[in-house]
């Protein structure tokens, strides 16, 4: 059973005209259009199914500057800042909440690996990461047991609840001014003298100046319509909850073969950092020279399949008209089943080193899909071959903890304000101007 996002009631009609049409109701696409209209900028939100309803209500809810590429540190810690007063800006609940996070690491070679993170990342950076003994470890992390080496830890590192936070935030968006159209799939761009000039949706053409892609696993599919080559590939996580239980920690945590956040409501998400599954695509292949260092990165971590979804890419359309129903609309919400060996082994991870789950129920279990480049930091970013087009996507992972400084800094560029942080990380051309990127070695 999929994660239940928090409704959001839309908007009866799709306005006639706009400034920025925001494609895509996730943590990303609902943060940019509420920074959007807290500028005053008349804005449009269109999600083809139901907002957060996919990778954005399904992920772990971590909100974390630790572990990261050094690029993405300074929009992490803006994205901390801005969780930290969200609830009071938007009046409404995200379940943001400063309770720290700890790697724990089971050998003397991981906490080595850890502790050079800390050195080369962490502290030119002045964050609050340290490392910790396995007695220090202990103290926070009151029932673990076993070997452990040592942890680094975060303790400003934080925690929201992904059903909530970003309708939340679309609510706050429209109170703005926003407009939020779901059920309602963008079929394609219109230009005019060669730059943005609108969109086609389901419910009628919108004329804007600016479209952002804000589109998750689906960006790839609706960049090729239009002659652009992002190279981005899906991943697939597995995750449980479990209901309300007593005595287990406070801290988010992660250990070999698991994780854990507690929740809102008293139980606890659990997942495994090093159980996602990839299933062998059309698009694979395409990629593969872009890809070979992120898989020579996640070596022993990423589980390959061959199977249906190879055939359906293959057979699926690059290309369709604007007076037709599109992809978006055959399928309104991916909603993959999730890898049961993955969880099991993430349950006997995690009652091994927290014995206090051995009791656990498992609430629901679900698959998410998310959206993935080549060096695993996001492309936010307008694109110079179609002026007023912008692409807020392949987040791998991290979008919704660093989501309100993304939608923050995408905001800033459709505007052509002073972004909040160097977007040069982030930019469309480092895949076409022979950058080469890849993972950094650390995070």
């Amino acid at each position: 059973m999929a994660p239940r996002p928090d409704p959001v009631a839309s908007d009866p009609t799709a306005p006639a005209e706009a400034r920025v049409v925001v494609i895509g109701g996730g943590i990303i696409g609902v943060c940019t259009a509420y920074f959007l209209a807290r500028a005053g900028v008349p804005v449009v939100l269109c999600e083809k199914g139901e907002i957060a309803a996919e990778q954005s209500s399904r992920n772990w809810g971590w909100c974390r500057k630790m572990g990261r590429d050094p690029v993405e540190i300074p929009l992490a810690q803006e994205a901390l800042r801005l969780w930290a007063e969200m609830d009071t800006e938007i009046g409404a609940e995200t379940g943001f909440r400063r309770c720290g996070i700890v790697y724990m690491c089971r050998t003397p070679e991981e906490l080595a690996r850890r502790e050079a993170w800390l050195d080369e990342v962490a502290r030119p950076y002045q964050l609050d990461s340290r490392l910790l003994t396995r007695d220090q470890m202990a103290r926070v992390l009151p029932g673990m047991t076993g070997a452990w080496a040592g942890g680094l830890f975060t303790p400003s590192d934080g925690r929201a609840e992904p059903q909530k936070a970003a309708p939340a935030i679309a609510n706050a968006a429209r109170k703005l001014g926003a407009s939020i159209l779901t059920n309602c799939a963008v079929r394609g761009v219109e230009t005019q003298a060669g730059r943005i000039s609108g969109v086609v949706t389901e419910k009628g053409r919108i004329a804007c100046d600016s479209v952002v892609l804000a589109g998750g696993v689906w960006s790839r599919m609706f960049c090729r319509s239009l002659g652009i080559r992002l190279p981005q590939l899906r991943v697939m996580s597995s995750v449980m909850r479990t209901e309300k239980m007593e005595g287990g920690p406070e801290m988010s945590a992660s250990g070999f073969g698991f994780s854990l956040r507690k929740r809102m409501d008293g139980g606890y998400t659990v997942a495994s950092w090093s159980g996602n599954v990839h299933d062998i695509v059309p698009d694979t292949l395409r990629f593969t020279r872009d890809f070979i260092p992120a898989l020579r990165h996640q070596r022993g971590s990423l589980n390959l399949r061959v199977g249906g979804p190879f055939l359906r890419d293959l057979f699926s359309a690059s290309s369709w008209k604007l007076d037709g129903v599109s992809p978006f609309e055959k399928t309104r919400v991916l909603d993959p089943a999730p890898h049961e060996p993955i969880l099991r082994q993430a349950q006997t991870n995690l009652t091994a080193a927290f014995p206090v789950f051995h009791g656990m129920k498992i609430a629901e279990r679900w698959g998410g899909v998310i959206d993935v480049t080549p060096d695993a930091v996001p492309v936010i970013s307008g694109v110079d071959s179609v002026p007023g087009f912008f692409i807020a996507t392949g987040f791998t992972g991290h979008g919704f903890g660093i989501g309100p400084g993304a939608g923050r800094l995408m905001a800033d560029l459709v505007m052509s304000q002073t972004p909040v942080v160097d977007p040069a990380p982030f930019r469309y051309s480092r895949f076409t101007d022979g950058s080469r990127p890849r993972p950094h070695p650390l995070a």
